[in-house]
């Protein structure tokens, strides 16, 4: 057996997955607010439970390594490296809009544009070819426009993910279909690109690796007080 276990933690949806060879054999996820820092390790320990396996037994950890929730993601790659290192197992990184767009892999479309909602009128997408996902547009942080993906506009492109629905509003375009069902990237869709990465040894340095935000975190500047 290949058992990899899969992390994803980069929405308000947590999931863990076990797949064999890239085959899924158990799935668990939880919405419930705070369950990264909460609920991650026992999600783990669950699907574990119901695959009848042992951590042990694994070959790799995969984790969802961004874009997405600051939080979250270094929730999930702190536990993921915790479990790599504890383990002696190597540690796969695997692209969160690849992940999405996976879920699409056997769509009859020709191109898949995953979007993830960056706020305001910004998402997170690339784009991929339906075979193989190969990346004709690497991940970037895309403030959306009239003109965005106008190339693309001659192939049969399906639009997906979390941001779809403002960039539907307000950028209608009759050219493009999209997908509003199941918004956010699951660990369940992880288990082919995890396989096909330990398959060609594409393993991380547990020491430097840091999650993929794409673009730097603007938090809040703690107000001045005076007496």
């Amino acid at each position: 057996m290949s058992l990899i276990l899969s992390i994803e933690t980069s929405t308000q949806l947590c999931s863990v997955a076990l797949h064999n060879q890239g085959h899924l054999i158990a799935t668990v996820q939880s919405e419930e607010e705070g369950a990264h820092a909460k609920q991650l390790t026992l999600l783990i320990e669950e699907v574990a439970k119901k695959a009848n396996i042992k951590l042990n037994d694994l070959v790799g950890i995969a984790i969802s390594i961004g874009p997405g929730s600051y939080t979250g993601l270094r929730i999930g790659l702190a536990t993921a490296k915790g479990l790599c290192f504890g383990l002696d197992k190597p540690l796969i990184a695997i692209s969160t809009l690849k992940t999405l767009a996976a879920k699409h892999a056997d769509s009859v479309h020709e191109i898949l544009i995953p979007l993830m909602d960056a706020r305001r009128m910004e998402v997170y997408t690339a784009v991929y070819t339906h075979k193989n996902l190969h990346a004709l547009e690497s991940p970037n942080a895309l403030i959306l426009d009239a003109f965005s993906y106008t190339g693309y506009q001659e192939k049969s492109a399906l639009f997906f993910g979390n941001g779809v629905q403002k960039f539907k509003e307000s950028f209608p375009n009759h050219t493009f279909s999209y997908d509003l069902e199941s918004p956010y990237p699951e660990a369940k869709h992880m288990g082919k690109l995890a396989y096909e990465a330990y398959l060609n040894k594409k393993f991380e340095n547990l020491v430097v690796l840091e999650p993929d935000y794409l673009k730097e975190f603007m938090g809040q500047k703690p107000q001045k007080k005076y007496i």
